[in-house]
């Protein structure tokens, strides 16, 4: 029986205060009329970058831009919930996505960032949004073409589906599922170093969910692979978007199985360059060499969560 599941609260991308107001979406010409609405607010997103001052989106308003910007460009995000200086309660927002940021607003005091680094600062609204609009803009880069019949495809639903003109098949943005997994034994936590990353980067374990497979056994199964650790139960933490470009991450919390040898790591010698148990006082120490995750990530999160001694579920 899984035991109970200590939630850990809201990660960084995993908080919203925006109604994704489905109903309007497949309302014929809606894009059209929220351009020309005084009201309704724009969020340019330029190479993956969003243009942000004193740690707030910048929105413009798109009555102004409405004449030079092609409706089938444009993905309508939702409206917002509550008031605020920049837009008030019921407000249209609508993404812009380009291949690259303009320059024009650097004089103003507008930075474009990418939300990896900046997303923790946001407000529960824009990181929302943020979110939402790399998810949603990746899927419109890579789906231009019907995977049935490979014809060019349609904007249908405010950006969120695309019709194929030729078969006849309605596409729908994808989400990835990946888990990712806290592994404690005698108080030290198990992290692993990508091959990929600079040296002495460390974060918490973990892989992409494969077809036909429970959140519980990919995690059993990715930690196995990676390290050669046999685990107890999973216990579920908590998920937040990672929409770069589209995944799902899952939290989870797992203590090693009976019997499993915790110095037997086997690494995947392809994938890692390590793998090894580190304490609470490696990790914080002044002068440590780990480098953690970003504090944007549901890595940190849960690392720091163990740090605090706040880890039993």
């Amino acid at each position: 029986m899984i035991p109970p599941a200590r939630p850990l609260g809201d990660f960084p991308l995993s908080r919203s205060a925006l109604d994704r107001d489905q109903l309007s979406r497949s309302t014929d010409g809606f894009v059209a009329r929220a351009l020309a609405d005084p009201r309704s607010r724009i969020l340019r997103l330029g190479g993956g970058r969003v243009p942000v001052r004193a740690d707030a989106l910048v929105l413009e308003a798109a009555a102004t831009e409405s004449g030079t910007i092609d409706p089938d460009g444009v993905v309508y995000l939702g409206k917002t919930v509550s008031d605020d200086d920049d837009a008030a309660l019921g407000t249209p927002i609508l993404l812009v996505a380009t291949a690259d940021p303009g320059d024009d607003d650097v004089a103003a005091g507008v930075e474009w960032r990418s939300p990896r680094d900046i997303a923790h600062l946001l407000s529960d609204r824009d990181a929302g949004i943020v979110s939402e609009a790399l998810a949603i803009a990746a899927w419109h880069r890579t789906s231009r073409f019907c995977a049935n019949c490979g014809t060019e495809t349609d904007v249908r639903n405010a950006g969120w589906m695309r019709a194929c003109p030729n078969c006849g098949v309605d596409h729908f943005p994808r989400t990835d599922p990946a888990v990712i997994v806290r592994i404690v034994h005698d108080d030290r936590i198990l992290l692993g170093s990508s091959a990929l990353w600079p040296a002495g980067r460390y974060s918490l374990l973990a892989g992409f969910v494969e077809a036909g497979e429970s959140l519980e056994a990919a995690v059993l199964r990715e930690v196995e692979e990676e390290s050669g650790m046999r685990l107890g139960t999973p216990v579920y933490l908590g998920s937040q978007p990672w929409p770069f470009p589209r995944s799902l991450m899952f939290g989870f919390h797992a203590e090693l199985a009976d019997g499993q040898d915790p110095e037997a790591i086997a690494r995947d010698e392809e994938e890692l360059d390590d793998v090894r148990w580190f304490s609470r006082a490696e990790l914080l120490a002044a002068d440590s060499a780990v480098t953690l995750p970003g504090p944007t990530s549901i890595a940190r999160a849960i690392i720091d969560d163990w740090l605090r001694g706040d880890e039993n579920p």
